[in-house]
């Protein structure tokens, strides 16, 4: 038994090391984090920054966040002001990480709201994932180049498997009726995404959280709905969904479902992978905004049914014309 102790011992420090030798990998939000898992393959170890669940534009760091990217050895970041924090947070921790922005080479939208800035939520189309994940794959070949071949091998199914959903998510919306294309949502986290696959995006807030809706907004919104006859809003993850609500209440349309923006969902979610999360959005949206299509056919079919009524009633009515001239003439 003292020997099987012993030769526990020997292998408990071994074991630890083996783990301590793995790089740190911090992303900043966890849609980053699950690319950076799916492509190192558990060959780093990666971690995140805002909680699966938070809200990334406000998000105010903690010591804890401080002593993690301390002891980082490669910083992800998506930039394009995104994480107005991270530089505070970066040169108040010390650390010596390479930080390395994963939007490097995407097109950005320019923010409507804002001179000089840029719509962060690149993402959310898919050709621009493919732009993260290359640069995901080259930050950790950098890092790592012992496993080079594992992250080269990784990142090219991820790739087949991100093309294959980019093709699928342009199929899903052309179920749209295309005057029913209009997605409105809680702030502007979307028009990567109505840009790609052809979808008008509207918002309460800015491409940023960190706002207060105005009266003219609350107007607008009201305006679209009412002269464009959508069928639903959606509510987002990361965002309080009150104001929304009562929008919807008060054109008396739907809330189409909950969507995720700036953050995946947790494991037992419908959306725990960057892919999840974009395939649970594009069948939320297309299941809402394709009902009023049903509804249509309805009172098409319903318009069918009265026009046949109206004919035999007035054959009927005709024919017993007929029949009491006949028989008077009689």
């Amino acid at each position: 038994m003292k020997a099987i102790y012993a030769i526990l011992l020997l292998a408990l420090p071994f074991s630890v090391d083996a783990q301590e030798e793995k790089k740190l990998v911090v992303a900043t939000a966890s849609i980053f984090a699950d690319m950076a898992e799916v492509i190192s393959g558990g060959q780093v170890n990666v971690q995140m920054i805002v909680p699966i669940g938070g809200d990334p534009h406000i998000y105010e760091p903690t010591p804890g966040d401080a002593q993690l990217v301390n002891g980082a050895d490669l910083i992800l970041r998506n930039g394009l002001t995104f994480e107005g924090w991270l530089n505070e947070l970066i040169e108040n921790s010390g650390t010596r990480a390479s930080i390395v922005t994963i939007t490097q080479g995407v097109q950005p939208i320019e923010s409507i709201q804002y001179k000089n800035s840029t719509d962060p939520h690149a993402w959310m189309d898919v050709a621009n994932g493919l732009i993260y994940i290359e640069n995901i794959k080259n930050a950790l070949t950098e890092l790592d180049p012992e496993h080079a071949d594992i992250y080269e091998f990784n990142y090219g199914i991820y790739r087949q498997q991100l093309e294959d959903l980019d093709r699928e998510i342009q199929q899903e919306i052309r179920r749209i009726p295309e005057k029913r294309r209009i997605l409105i949502t809680s702030h502007d986290a979307f028009r990567y995404y109505g840009k790609r696959y052809g979808i008008d995006v509207q918002a309460i807030l800015g491409t940023s959280t960190d706002a207060d809706a105005q009266t003219s907004d609350i107007v607008r919104l009201n305006k679209i709905i009412q002269s464009s006859g959508v069928p639903a809003v959606f509510i987002e993850t990361t965002v309080n969904p009150k104001l929304l609500q009562q929008i919807a209440t008060d054109n008396n349309i739907e809330v189409g479902g909950k969507l995720y923006s700036d953050s995946i969902g947790d494991k037992d979610s419908p959306a725990p992978t960057y892919i999840d999360m974009l395939k649970y959005n594009t069948s939320t949206i297309v299941a809402a905004l394709s009902k009023a299509d049903t509804a249509d056919t309805d009172t098409s079919e319903a318009e069918k049914s009265n026009y046949g009524l109206f004919v035999v009633l007035g054959v009927l009515l005709l024919g017993g014309f007929i029949f009491m001239v006949v028989k008077l003439n009689g």
